[in-house]
């Protein structure tokens, strides 16, 4: 109690010593103060993930449930397993796509047609070792190319969270450890190979492929933003997005699986 009496007002502490002294005093006040210096991230989150919607709820009704899931973050985050930032924005970008399921903003049969082309991908590329053409996609699964084209422009929201949930899946999705610190060098080893392979795969994406996903994983820019400065419109921003997640998510699946 004493510390605490003594510490600093929290506006003239960094973020960095807010973490250093609420793993020490626990205060829940800290926890808050914490929270509240990331309602920036939640806004961009939200207002980038906005692009995917026709409509959406408001966004101080986001902010709200944000906060609540920074807060729990703060609780859970692991300084030596990365940056919080990293930690909480997936789980950001989860509760709002959760939200978005609560109130049926994609249809079910827009998330069954994503599914399915996913399964479709993934049967071709096993049989074929290599990724396969949007017209041979549309006539495995026996659809035009036109509706090909529209179920991809329509897979966004299912695909924002694809590779994360892959990586939940599996326990090898960790920060590496650091064998200097304590860690194992075996996970160390495995997260370097992991992240390799990741890099690999983005390599091996189509230049406007790579474009969009850092344009708009990176540099956080909505859908409309990217079609404005790739000179293209937003349902082909959507449909690229959504191809490239699915590209990166069979070749991830298969190293993982093989693991």
């Amino acid at each position: 109690m004493k510390r605490a009496a003594t510490r600093k007002p929290y506006d003239e502490m960094t973020t960095d010593e807010l973490f250093a002294c609420y793993a020490q005093e626990r205060d829940p006040s800290l926890k808050w103060e914490i929270a509240l210096r990331y309602t920036g991230l939640i806004k961009s989150i939200a207002l980038q993930i906005r692009g995917v919607f026709c409509s959406f709820t408001q966004l101080d009704d986001i902010i709200n449930e944000g906060l609540i899931v920074l807060a729990d973050a703060v609780d859970k985050f692991d300084p030596e397993k990365g940056r919080f930032e990293m930690y909480v924005a997936k789980r950001i970008r989860g509760m709002i796509v959760d939200l978005a399921r609560q109130q049926d903003w994609v249809p079910r049969t827009v998330r069954q047609r994503a599914q399915r082309i996913e399964k479709t991908v993934t049967e071709i590329y096993n049989a074929t070792g290599r990724m396969p053409t949007d017209s041979e996609v549309a006539q495995e699964m026996g659809i035009t190319i036109e509706e090909y084209q529209e179920a991809m422009a329509n897979a966004s929201l299912h695909s924002i969270l694809s590779l994360d949930e892959l990586f939940d899946s599996t326990d090898q999705w960790q920060a590496p450890a650091d064998p200097d610190n304590g860690g194992h060098p075996e996970q160390a080893l495995m997260g370097e190979e992991l992240v390799s392979t990741l890099a690999k795969a983005i390599g091996s994406l189509k230049e406007n492929e790579q474009l969009v996903l850092s344009l708009y994983y990176e540099r956080n820019l909505k859908m409309k933003d990217i079609a404005t400065v790739l000179e293209i419109s937003a349902p082909r921003v959507s449909q690229i997005h959504a191809k490239a997640v699915q590209k990166l998510k069979v070749i991830m699946s298969e190293y993982l699986q093989s693991g």
